[in-house]
């Protein structure tokens, strides 16, 4: 087992990782137990950054930069005209405005307030 210190969003976390390999048929050896996170938190509650809903056209809204929703002001549905204000984000101890490219429909909102974004997540959806 190796041990590494990872840092996500800021938090850092002690993981161990254990070196997979093939067996003679070509299977892949599982771990047996999940690694156990440094500040408690278990695997199971780290929340996923991938996009809710998969838009098929439209613009997507993407985070310019990794923070944390502080406040969305559209929901799915609203009619938005291109530089409205559509959700506010924290990143870097600052509040930023993420606006409308494009005016059109919300189709959908693929976050909620106090979730943390990562750079390129997609995170409002506009026909």
């Amino acid at each position: 087992m190796k041990k590494y210190l990872i840092t996500v969003n800021e938090k850092q976390y002690e993981v161990e990782v254990e070196e997979v390999k093939a067996n003679a048929a070509g299977a892949f050896q599982t771990l047996r137990s999940a690694p156990k996170l440094k500040s408690g938190v278990t695997p199971n509650q780290i929340k996923s950054s991938s996009p809710k809903a998969t838009p098929k056209g439209g613009h997507q809204i993407t985070a310019p930069m990794p923070g944390s929703v502080y406040k969305i002001l559209v929901a799915p549905g609203d009619e938005v005209k291109k530089g409205q204000t559509l959700l506010v984000f924290e990143a870097m101890k600052m509040e930023n405005d993420l606006t409308s490219p494009a005016d059109g429909k919300i189709s959908a909102v693929n976050v909620t307030e106090g979730d943390a974004i990562a750079v390129g997540d997609v995170l409002i959806v506009i026909e």
